[in-house]
């Protein structure tokens, strides 16, 4: 998300904070379960674009649309689409073997580490190691 916001020099792409407070997925027709577990998007005639579909839209939007050409072959999409699902449920756990570490965000009684949905209870003290 934070490389499609930084080559969305056009304003092509709106981004919405699904963990954000009011964030409200009753209009999107999709709980927030499934919201977190792959990408969605929505065009602007109204349709609903998930997975790999919603990829391949963004990332030509957005001038890459060369990174993800893959997705446009009918032949290759199926495995594509089961390799982005399992890729998107493992994403936390690869980007932390890879050496990308989230940052740790505390306040008052919680800490969270940059994922919205993992946030867990520590005291402050324990949030600085």
């Amino acid at each position: 998300m934070r490389r499609l916001k930084d080559w969305n020099g056009a304003g092509r792409l709106a981004f919405i904070d699904i963990a954000h407070p009011d964030f409200d997925p009753l209009p999107l027709g999709v709980d927030l379960p499934a919201l977190n577990r792959e990408l969605h998007s929505r065009t602007r005639d109204g349709r609903l674009l998930v997975g790999i579909d919603s990829m391949l839209a963004a990332y030509t939007l957005v001038g890459r649309g060369r990174l993800v050409w893959p997705l446009r072959r009918n032949m290759l999409r199926p495995s594509l689409a089961r390799l982005y699902r399992w890729f998107a449920q493992h994403r936390y756990q690869i980007s932390e073997r890879l050496g990308y570490r989230l940052p740790v965000q505390c306040n008052d009684d919680a800490c969270s580490i940059g994922n919205p949905f993992m946030k867990q209870p520590f005291s402050s003290e324990s949030c600085m190691d």
